[in-house]
């Protein structure tokens, strides 16, 4: 593969971009610096096909970047490949207001073909390669400049090796025919709706103090306020006002000015500084939150029930099973959210419920729950089994003595069941 000088013309990047841009995949990853801004500052972007691979320098004077991000947001014929891209693909929605597509996150890849949850580029590059990555540049600032050629050697490599793996995880994927699984999973990552900053939103990430409608009309328009105050500094929200202290004073608004000083989380200077005026302006000029606002009211307590936790726990438990059984992560598979309300009795906009979810799971979750599928351990392996087949027409084998199956609705069965497991599944079960 040929590697490329630093890029720090607009010239050389569209030379590059130009032939990039007939490949049929490129791998992308930057490096950043937001620390201490509200918007990530991008200073080195690496790029790759099977070919060529190079590093542009996006702080080098004079150089415009459009050719690259014509290529990622615009050219649908080439494929751009993330590891963990959430806060690259950010970066990228930030300076053209679109995202990559088409899209492919290894990290998301690895979910469907392993029982790893969110695996590391340096494991991810070890257990495909064999090769241990240098992370002796993991920590350097990448803002300044002049980068050194370890600097850069260390960033090209988070796409070159990345451009090995991808087409042996594409064969692995067509093997085991999941690449479907993670269509909507890719498409969720390029949803732009991911990455807009909607100062009118921010305060629905905010633990609200109560639910009274005055209350939660301040925590609106004082997040708000805060999210443009932030945003027009270029400073991090948290630099403005904690989440804390800004329910504070949603919840207990100053009477005047000077009771800023009071504040738990503020300066004194609040109390006499233009910060503090805008800031007195926007609680005066909060309005009670209308009842089409208001967020919906959250369950009170377990929603299931004591019979109802059980249940969700054998479901827990056969997640665990079935995702060891497939070599899938159990993430990818179903979350915890829905198998609670599954057990609650919910069969409605589930994903396990639906699509190959409910085929891999779905299907024998929702028997276990309506008593139909029961499991054991029985001489130390865990056994599945339908109601109905156990002491049936003869194709199970003779039940083991003294094996006992139960089912969703804690009833014991006799009988033989299926093998789910390994002899030390029953440790899994355990622990679960």
């Amino acid at each position: 593969m040929k590697i490329h000088p630093l890029i720090t013309t607009t010239e050389a990047l569209a030379d590059i971009c130009g032939r990039l841009s007939k490949a049929d995949f490129v791998t992308v990853d930057t490096e950043f610096m937001r620390e201490n801004t509200y918007w990530p500052e991008l200073c080195l972007v690496q790029i790759a096909d099977d070919k060529e691979a190079a590093a542009i320098d996006p702080l080098a004077p004079g150089i415009d970047l459009k050719p690259l991000l014509d290529l990622l947001v615009d050219n649908e014929d080439v494929l751009k490949i993330f590891h963990a891209g959430g806060q690259d693909v950010e970066i990228i929605y930030n300076l053209t207001g679109k995202t990559p597509h088409p899209i492919f996150d290894t990290q998301i890849a690895m979910m469907a073909i392993s029982q790893s949850e969110q695996i590391g580029y340096s494991n991810l590059v070890e257990s495909w390669l064999g090769l241990t990555i240098d992370k002796g540049a993991r920590f350097t600032d990448w803002g300044r400049r002049p980068l050194t050629e370890r600097q850069i050697e260390y960033a090209i490599g988070d796409v070159t090796h990345l451009s090995k793996i991808f087409p042996r995880m594409l064969k692995r994927l067509i093997k085991t025919g999941r690449g479907a699984w993670l269509d909507i999973e890719m498409e969720k990552l390029a949803d732009p709706a991911n990455y807009r900053s909607d100062p009118a939103t921010v305060w629905q990430k905010i633990r609200a103090p109560s639910r009274n409608p005055a209350v939660l009309g301040r925590l609106k328009a004082v997040a708000a306020w805060r999210e443009a105050e932030a945003m027009d500094k270029n400073i991090p929200r948290g630099r403005i006002m904690r989440d804390e202290t800004l329910a504070d004073v949603a919840s207990h608004p100053p009477r005047d000015q000077s009771d800023l000083a009071k504040v738990r989380g503020l300066s004194s200077g609040w109390k006499d500084n233009d910060i503090g005026r805008r800031l007195m302006q926007c609680l005066a000029d909060a309005k009670p939150m209308t009842e089409a606002e208001m967020p919906p009211r959250a369950p009170r307590g377990a929603p299931l029930g004591k019979e109802g936790a059980l249940v969700a726990d054998l479901l827990k438990l056969l997640l665990k099973i079935r995702s060891r059984e497939i070599d899938i992560a159990a993430r990818l598979l179903a979350r915890s959210d829905d198998l609670e309300a599954l057990a609650a009795g919910q069969r409605r906009n589930l994903a396990i419920l639906e699509g190959w979810r409910f085929e891999q799971f779905g299907r024998d979750a929702l028997e276990l729950v309506e008593g139909k599928l029961a499991f054991a351990v029985v001489k130390g392996k865990l056994k599945m089994a339908h109601i109905d087949a156990i002491g049936g027409n003869g194709d199970s084998a003779a039940p083991d003595e003294d094996a006992v199956l139960v089912n969703a609705d804690a009833e014991e069965i006799e009988g033989d069941g299926r093998d789910w497991g390994d002899d030390d599944t029953d440790a899994s079960a355990a622990n679960a």
